[in-house]
């Protein structure tokens, strides 16, 4: 599994890996009952503390995107296409509200930009 961390982010590094992990998972790159590196390898892969893995593991436990078996290690749950869809609409709400932003920075109307999104809906 490849995870960039970016220390010139704002983003903690937990949130980094649980992010890409959670990407990963959404985007069918890791599918269900996968195992995930364990915490203390991919911290040492990584070169971060053991804390900070821990942190993105329990993240995305309590998030249901994996589930962490005593002994065995994390793995990818079983996870429901509801999430999925709500996942996707989360991320496709924050780049229009960044699209918004634009347009309106450089004076913009909605029906203009309502056009440009459906003319680029339809490519």
């Amino acid at each position: 599994m490849d995870i960039v961390i970016r220390n010139t982010d704002n983003i903690p590094i937990y949130e980094q890996i649980a992010k890409q992990i959670k990407e990963a998972i959404l985007s069918g790159g890791l599918a269900e009952g996968e195992p995930l590196p364990s915490i203390r390898l991919l911290a040492k892969e990584l070169r971060i503390s053991v804390i900070t893995t821990k942190r993105a593991y329990e993240e995305l436990e309590n998030e249901g995107f994996i589930v962490t078996v005593s002994g065995k290690g994390s793995f990818v749950a079983a996870v429901n296409r509801e999430l999925l869809q709500e996942e996707a609409r989360k991320r496709m709400e924050a780049c229009l509200g960044e699209a918004i932003e634009a347009a309106r920075s450089a004076g913009v109307s909605c029906r203009e930009l309502t056009e440009l999104v459906s003319i680029l809906y339809e490519e």
